[in-house]
């Protein structure tokens, strides 16, 4: 019996050495495919990180909203001055973003974009009439009229698409010896942000 015992003990480590030979190599080839897996996983984490980083950036772009509308206030003429003026619009219609300032007139841009701005004005024909948009001391577009003494009302207006960085500043000038109507609500600068750049 003993003889038997024995030989079924020496037979059940023969099992166990083969199975062990046979698992190893299968175990060898499943831990390699986890690492591959493991790889992978790691991988794709990165790459989703990535692109909600990439997402809250378009967020925040997309939230930006900057526009404003402003009526210039007054009762009657503004100018003639002796020098060119940057116009003051008072009545601010909307502002959203708060980037233009009622009490300077200029418009500073909060982001880089590409922007629309407008200026329409109303005016006597007893003087010329001269605006200017201007960026950071630049013309961009120009609105103007001479004086007429057969013609007792001027309207007019210009408008442009304009690229700005961060801080520009945008604002409308009467040139010297020019005039513009301060009331009736139709001398006006309005502009918004169509897209960050």
């Amino acid at each position: 019996m003993l003889v038997m015992f024995c030989g079924l003990t020496l037979a059940q480590d023969d099992v166990n050495e083969i199975e062990t030979q046979l698992s190893f190599p299968e175990m060898s080839v499943l831990l390699q495919e986890l690492g591959a897996l493991k790889e992978k996983s790691e991988a794709l984490e990165t790459k989703l990180e990535e692109t909600e980083n990439q997402v809250l950036v378009l967020n925040e772009k997309a939230s930006t909203k900057v526009v404003f509308s402003a009526e210039i206030g007054g009762n009657g003429a503004i100018g003639p001055y002796s020098t060119s003026k940057t116009l003051i619009y008072t009545s601010v219609l909307a502002n959203l973003g708060n980037a233009y300032n009622q009490h300077t007139g200029i418009f500073v841009a909060p982001v880089r974009g590409m922007y629309y701005f407008s200026f329409f004005y109303h005016a006597g024909g007893g003087f010329p009439v001269g605006l200017d948009l201007m960026k950071n001391n630049q013309v961009v577009v120009r609105s103007a009229e001479h004086k007429s003494s057969y013609d007792f009302s001027d309207n007019g207006g210009n408008a442009a698409f304009v690229e700005l960085q961060q801080g520009d500043h945008v604002y409308v000038q009467l040139d010297a010896n020019h005039h513009v109507w301060g009331s009736g609500y139709s001398t006006t600068f309005s502009g918004f942000l169509l897209h960050q750049v």
